[in-house]
């Protein structure tokens, strides 16, 4: 199935934001866009088949987005992140909508939620 939706993430530092989700989420960049050098940046970042926007144009969106991503294995993604580095991240939890879910807050304070759903038999 194609993504018909992009989430777009205001980044106030793309030195900072952009190694966060390459080194640390796994992310990689599919292009990036800069009218000239010192203006903002634009990049589309994906992983494992699913797409986002970050931007440093400050009238693109705010800081403090959201997003949820549905994964095959939440607790792989964990083990991965953690191991890239990523420490602003709860660790797996259960939840009564019988999903598997962690919270990854990146540099800006935008919050990516991965999930994966869970059987009540597996619980």
């Amino acid at each position: 199935m194609t993504q018909t939706v992009i989430p777009q993430f205001r980044m106030t530092d793309a030195r900072r934001s952009v190694p966060f989700y390459v080194d640390g989420l796994g992310f990689v960049i599919d292009w990036q866009h800069q009218f000239e050098p010192g203006f903002p940046l634009f990049i589309q970042l994906t992983r494992a088949g699913q797409t986002i926007f970050l931007t440093e144009h400050a009238g693109d969106c705010r800081v403090g987005g959201a997003a949820y991503f549905v994964v095959p294995d939440v607790d792989a993604c964990y083990q991965a992140f953690v191991a890239g580095g990523v420490s602003s991240i709860d660790p797996p939890a259960d939840t009564p909508w019988e999903t598997r879910e962690i919270v990854v807050t990146d540099p800006d304070g935008n919050r990516l939620r991965f999930a994966n759903p869970v059987s009540p038999d597996e619980r």
